[in-house]
């Protein structure tokens, strides 16, 4: 957990402190006092959320290595492998994922996460589907770590394709947290050999 995690988490319960005392306000009749303490509130989320958007424009992309983790919280994926095959139009990448959990005491999972290569032209390339693939959210008990396969077929032509693990649906969270992948910032990538 960073600093701006923490700061999310103070900001977010000085909110819930905040309209919970406009509400008092409010049935106490002290309605122009609550609209007060409303309107600085919204102007102080205003101000937050601009920083926020700010960020994600100016804030480099995260550039991995092979080998090196990429965590949310407890949990880390990191590439450990790649394999390339030229197959004539098309070049195929192996690329070996392993999944591990930091935690100590408890199991846990990182749902909605999705990988894909992207070139130099930022054209999306998803892996093949393939029936014995571990999936990307299996659940890792505490210390416990696991390796995935993914196989990506692109065409000869692509150049400098980079690994991208970014989080896809669900509730989205880090658009609230400064220096998060998202609003206009570009997820992770890792750069293949």
């Amino acid at each position: 957990m960073g600093i701006f995690d923490l700061l999310f988490i103070v900001l977010f319960l000085a909110t819930v402190v905040t309209l919970v005392t406009a509400a008092f306000c409010a049935v106490r009749g002290l309605g122009a006092r609550a609209v007060a303490i409303l309107r600085r509130l919204g102007i102080c989320a205003a101000v937050y959320l601009g920083i926020v958007v700010l960020t994600s424009v100016f804030w480099p992309r995260t550039v991995l290595q092979v080998g090196e983790r990429q965590c949310f919280d407890d949990w880390c994926i990191a590439v450990a492998n790649v394999d390339r095959q030229a197959a004539g139009e098309h070049v195929a990448y192996r690329v070996t994922l392993r999944l591990s959990s930091t935690a100590r005491r408890i199991s846990q999972r990182e749902n909605d996460l999705a990988v894909y290569l992207t070139d130099d032209r930022g054209r999306r390339y998803d892996p093949a589907p393939q029936n014995a693939d571990v999936p990307l959210n299996v659940q890792l008990g505490p210390q416990q770590s696991v390796s995935a396969t993914r196989v990506f077929e692109v065409p000869a032509d692509a150049h400098e394709p980079g690994l991208v693990i970014a989080h896809e649906g669900g509730f989205p969270i880090g658009w609230f947290i400064i220096g998060y992948e998202t609003w206009l910032h570009k997820p992770a990538i890792v750069r293949l050999p």
